[in-house]
């Protein structure tokens, strides 16, 4: 557990690294879970990926507790009460209008990428 522990805070640490070297637009951990995500893509083949490793169970357990990750996030809202009182009008449109954005390109690439449901030019044409 402790391994896997290291290995998650590992490419947390790598994505921050790489964000500060090459100052990308993304926060580090986003960037640390791509690198750790295409480092477990290349590391073994998909047959010999195994559901009950360390690393499953670790990141198993985390996702589980998951809820009590967002206690310091709440009580930073609450404490910046003064701010969210102030813009709060700005604050609500931005969180609908990215709700709604995430939710159109969300449904255009399932659309897109499940099989069987992607029309192509060529039905088009035949149903007109």
């Amino acid at each position: 557990m402790v391994k896997a522990f290291a290995v998650l805070i590992g490419a947390q640490l790598l994505g921050e690294l790489l964000r500060r070297l090459l100052q990308l637009p993304l926060p580090g951990p986003v960037i640390g879970m791509l690198v750790l995500g295409v480092a477990l893509l290349l590391a073994r083949p998909q047959a010999e990926r195994s559901r009950d490793s360390e690393l499953n169970n670790t990141a198993d357990g985390l996702i589980a507790n998951m809820g009590l990750l967002f206690v310091p996030a709440g009580v930073g809202i609450v404490a910046e009460g003064g701010i969210l009182r102030q813009y709060w009008l700005s604050i609500s449109v931005g969180v609908v209008l990215s709700t709604v954005l995430g939710l159109l390109v969300t449904a255009w690439v399932m659309h897109r990428f499940t099989p069987g449901h992607r029309r192509t030019r060529v039905d088009a044409e035949e149903e007109a």
